[in-house]
């Protein structure tokens, strides 16, 4: 896994709990009424009922966005993370990001603070910072101390977190724990955790889910945010809801 190692979450997945971060849980979207959608004649009436015998056809509902969802293999969560963000399997390749780990000297890494905060393995926050700029793109570094309710969503391309994993060992749990790059965005209206390691993409759901679900990360320990953002939307701090 990339700077940091990786973890899922999600139902019928890896849990957030297996991520150390704080749980998760996304309440199920209910029926306006039990009996049914309700439709003019209100709810269970009869030019609302879609019966076999009624002779209205039952409501179509739109297919599912089509996804992107990159799998964990090795130590890639930064390129899984990337990719899955970008929505696009060939936007960063191994080789490329290991072409960027080699290139970049300690005069360009971040400070050792920094750096530490988010691990140091392959690869860490230099090469995605480093990976995101070659596409026109930049990383900012959330400030815990702000509440994400000040994030400017419609002009974040995406969300890349990184979060304490378990390490395993087949299918025994070891108690270390490394971190791990996960990759959130909104597709088709509605906000997804792209973890590499969960089976299939996790709809976190709207906006308001979204903050909910941020605000639970960030106060998991040893959990830090970066926001995926065009060039321009950071020159002029526009990824702040509140600038």
């Amino acid at each position: 896994m990339g700077s940091t190692p990786c973890s899922g979450k999600g139902r019928g997945g890896v849990g957030l709990q297996e991520l150390g971060c704080m749980p998760w849980k996304v309440s199920k979207q209910k029926g306006s009424e039990e009996g049914g959608t309700a439709g003019p004649g209100g709810p269970g009436g009869a030019e609302g009922d879609a019966r076999p015998d009624s002779g209205v056809p039952a409501p179509t509902h739109p297919p599912p966005p089509s996804i992107y969802h990159e799998k964990q293999r090795r130590e890639l969560c930064a390129l899984h993370a990337l990719n899955n963000v970008f929505q696009d399997g060939s936007a960063f390749s191994r080789d490329t990001l290991q072409d960027i780990f080699q290139r970049l000297s300690p005069s360009t890494l971040v400070t050792p603070h920094k750096k530490s905060m988010l691990g140091n393995g392959n690869y860490d926050v230099n090469v995605i910072m480093a990976a995101l700029q070659t596409r026109g793109f930049e990383a900012v570094w959330w400030d815990k101390r702000r509440d994400v309710g000040n994030i400017a969503l419609p002009n974040v391309t995406g969300f890349i977190l990184n979060v304490p994993s378990n390490l395993r060992w087949g299918p025994l749990r070891l108690p270390l724990k490394r971190q791990h790059w996960i990759g959130v965005r909104e597709v088709g209206g509605v906000f997804y955790n792209l973890d590499s390691k969960l089976r299939s993409p996790h709809a976190i759901g709207t906006a308001d889910d979204l903050r909910k679900f941020l605000r639970h990360q960030l106060r998991g320990k040893n959990c830090e945010l970066l926001l995926v953002v065009p060039e321009e939307v950071d020159a002029h701090q526009a990824w702040r809801s509140d600038a």
